[in-house]
């Protein structure tokens, strides 16, 4: 009997320790990066430059890495750029958007408990 894949799951990755969904997640956006790419895609950004320009100062190598591996997860895809040169631009997928509840959690449970941090205005009208 053959086992058919869903075309929305991504295949299996060669880095998945285990079976176990957390686990999973974590090998795809458990690193200190991942998550903050996909937080300035929910804020609008798009450009490679954009996400370099955060503030958190992510080093140029790891964040080219970061966008192809949201691209090969499917949670992100490659457009032509909104102003027409041939670089090109980052969108949120259905599956990356659907990060967003993730993000809203991680982002209350620091403003309770972590002292010092805020919301940003923009991520607030971002949904963040």
């Amino acid at each position: 009997m053959s086992r058919e894949k869903s075309s929305k799951r991504p295949k299996e990755s060669p880095a998945q320790r285990s079976v176990c969904p957390v686990a999973c997640s974590l090998d795809v956006l458990g690193d200190r990066w991942t998550l903050l790419v996909v937080r300035d895609l929910m804020f609008g950004r798009s450009r490679f430059k954009d996400f370099s320009a955060s503030p958190e100062g992510i080093p140029t190598n790891v964040l080219s890495e970061r966008l192809e591996r949201l691209v090969q997860h499917e949670l992100a895809v490659r457009i032509p750029a909104a102003d027409g040169t041939k670089r090109l631009a980052y969108q949120l997928t259905e599956k990356g958007e659907a990060l967003r509840p993730v993000l809203e959690a991680l982002r209350d449970w620091g403003l309770q408990w972590e002292p010092g941090t805020q919301a940003l205005i923009s991520g607030e009208s971002a949904g963040l």
